[in-house]
């Protein structure tokens, strides 16, 4: 079995992403983190009859206590802090202590719930990510960000906590839905056009192979998009800088997807936000509009959306929610170049006046 290991350094919290295909038939994979300890497996209605009775063998096999498991309705609607109570209270019922370990299996949604109840449940016990989409392994299951919605914005509640492991088993992907796998495509997108160019190169080069859903570029880019994330995590865990142009393309695509309801999946509001900070950036002479098409062209060669026909009243509102607003200024991430990624601030009217001319372009 092939596998490859990829570090996030965080001293004393450092933990390993593990990725390879079959990954669930080997029980010594994940035993260092759940031997004599029990677990509770958290995984939505989607997800759990196609995984979840793999999962819970390969943890009894690995030696755990006892394995509880837990269901919710798949839907970002989930992702809220009743959704948390409920884990919670399932979790008591079955017995975890300080020692038990949750477990994340699915996508984003239930690796931030499951990271968040983990974080807050006896203050803090120890969770493992096992992602099941690529959008989560390529990004949501790598450094520690958890959190649920609210009413007013997308992941305004939450914690930083990092998992003891993230366990990627590329065999996961045989199942996902092609509007599950371009999700991750504008991740791992996002990944190239803020932190490396030769990677951005790779992705033009393979757009065959991209399409084709090919096993072993996915692998390939599974991994290089680890090694730049946790590269990135590795030198400011809490976003105190660094970390913050990670969000590229999400300042406009959160506040999409808040304007619809959550019923436009993440990854198509994230390739539309890189190709409206794109255009922005042009517009404030941040970024030649040859770089700008180059980036749309990529996004549109994967076919991935990069317009939508929305209100711009609601959406330049949900801006105003983002978590890299302050003082009700908005801040974006652009790329100046191709690999290389800034944040600075920009005057409302000009962005307003940006998304009244492109909805429909």
């Amino acid at each position: 079995m092939i596998r490859d290991t990829v570090m996030v350094r965080l001293s004393d919290r450092s933990y390993p992403i593990t990725i390879g295909a079959g990954l669930f038939g080997d029980s010594s994979l994940p035993e260092p983190y759940v031997r004599g300890r029990r677990c509770f497996l958290v995984a939505d209605s989607s997800v759990a009859p196609l995984f979840s009775e793999t999962v819970r063998m390969a943890l009894l096999s690995a030696g755990v206590a006892s394995v509880s498991c837990f269901e919710f309705p798949a839907g970002e609607e989930s992702k809220t802090l009743s959704t948390i109570g409920d884990i919670c209270r399932a979790a008591a019922q079955a017995g975890l202590d300080r020692r038990s370990v949750m477990v994340a299996l699915g996508g984003g949604v239930t690796g931030d719930m499951t990271g968040f109840s983990a974080a807050v449940y006896m203050r803090g016990i120890d969770f493992i990510q096992i992602p099941t989409t690529l959008l989560a392994m390529v990004d949501s299951s790598v450094g520690g960000k958890t959190g649920v919605d609210l009413p007013e914005g997308k992941n305004l509640v939450g914690a930083f906590h990092q998992p003891r492991a993230v366990l990627i088993d590329t065999d996961f992907l045989n199942t996902l839905p092609d509007s599950q796998f371009l999700c991750g495509l504008a991740e791992i997108i996002k990944t190239a056009a803020i932190l490396d160019a030769g990677f951005f190169s790779l992705l033009e080069n393979h757009v065959a192979e991209i399409r084709n859903r090919d096993p072993q570029f996915a692998a390939e880019m599974i991994r290089r998009c680890c090694e730049l994330k946790a590269s990135v995590v590795s030198r400011d865990e809490r976003e105190g800088s660094l970390r913050a142009i990670l969000n590229y393309g999400h300042t406009f695509g959160h506040a999409i997807e808040s304007s619809f309801h959550y019923r436009m999946l993440h990854g198509e509001a994230v390739a539309i936000g890189m190709r409206l900070a794109a255009d922005l950036a042009v517009e404030l002479g941040i970024m030649e509009r040859s770089e700008a098409a180059r980036q749309r062209a990529l996004l549109e060669a994967v076919r991935l959306p990069t317009t939508v026909n929305c209100d711009p009243d609601a959406v330049y509102e949900a801006m105003f929610k983002d978590k890299k607003a302050l003082d009700g200024v908005l801040r974006f991430v652009f790329t100046p170049v191709t690999g290389r990624a800034e944040v600075r601030k920009v005057e409302g009217p000009t962005v307003r006046a940006l998304l009244e001319r492109c909805r429909n372009a």
